[in-house]
């Protein structure tokens, strides 16, 4: 198939009577130093326009990137927050333990007296007290008894029976009516249950790490 034929057109065309009609303009072949300098700052102008279009493009991508980085690493940095809450929980409780511990090792009737003045209404009316302790906490147990016995208006008898099965600083409290017991062992378990069962609870929707931000942890 042949292409398409084009009509030649003529940059002079002449009238019937001989005139030029029309005449196609000729290129210009010199030019004065202003108009040099006009297209100069024309061509200097649509270079600098097509440049910054250019760098615009080029930041457009770029932040893109740049988002799309932050949206993967968000994920992970919540991750990596969280681990460290739970780093920083087990190095409280074991810095806890520490200062609990030599506070037991100095003062292990301590949490007794603080039972005994808890329970100070409960006990008061009771006529006999018996208390469980270690055999080496139970030797030093009896005077301290009969001093606070009389701080909380206790007028009853007061028993102390060792028990070698109970851990250092731990004791049992039998009033008739009621019990009580410490064991810091236990009570160190049951601290320790709590603040895991919260940070799990938590999870990775602790607070952003980015304010104003939300993070979901990926699926």
């Amino acid at each position: 198939m042949a292409g398409e034929t084009q009509k030649f057109s003529f940059d002079t065309v002449f009238d019937a009577g001989g005139g030029i009609a029309f005449q196609a303009p000729r290129p210009k072949r010199s030019y004065t130093p202003e108009e040099v300098e006009q297209i100069r700052k024309d061509c200097y102008a649509e270079g600098e326009k097509a440049a910054l279009a250019s760098i615009a493009a080029q930041q457009q991508v770029a932040l893109a990137g740049i988002a799309a980085a932050c949206n993967q690493a968000l994920p992970r940095l919540a991750e990596v927050a969280h681990e460290h809450r739970i780093g920083s929980a087990n190095l409280a409780l074991a810095c806890a333990r520490g200062v609990a511990g030599a506070a037991l090792d100095r003062f292990p009737e301590a949490p007794l007296q603080a039972a005994l003045e808890s329970l100070a209404q409960e006990i008061e009316a009771a006529p006999r007290l018996t208390v469980g302790a270690a055999p080496e906490l139970a030797k030093r147990l009896q005077p301290l008894l009969t001093e606070l016995a009389g701080k909380v208006g206790f007028t009853g008898a007061i028993q102390v029976k060792p028990d070698p099965e109970l851990p250092a600083c731990a004791f049992t409290l039998d009033f008739g009516d009621g019990q009580a017991a410490f064991d810091p062992e236990a009570a160190a378990a049951r601290v320790t249950a709590a603040l895991e069962a919260a940070l799990a609870a938590e999870g990775l929707h602790a607070e952003p790490l980015i304010p104003g931000a939300h993070t979901e942890p990926e699926g």
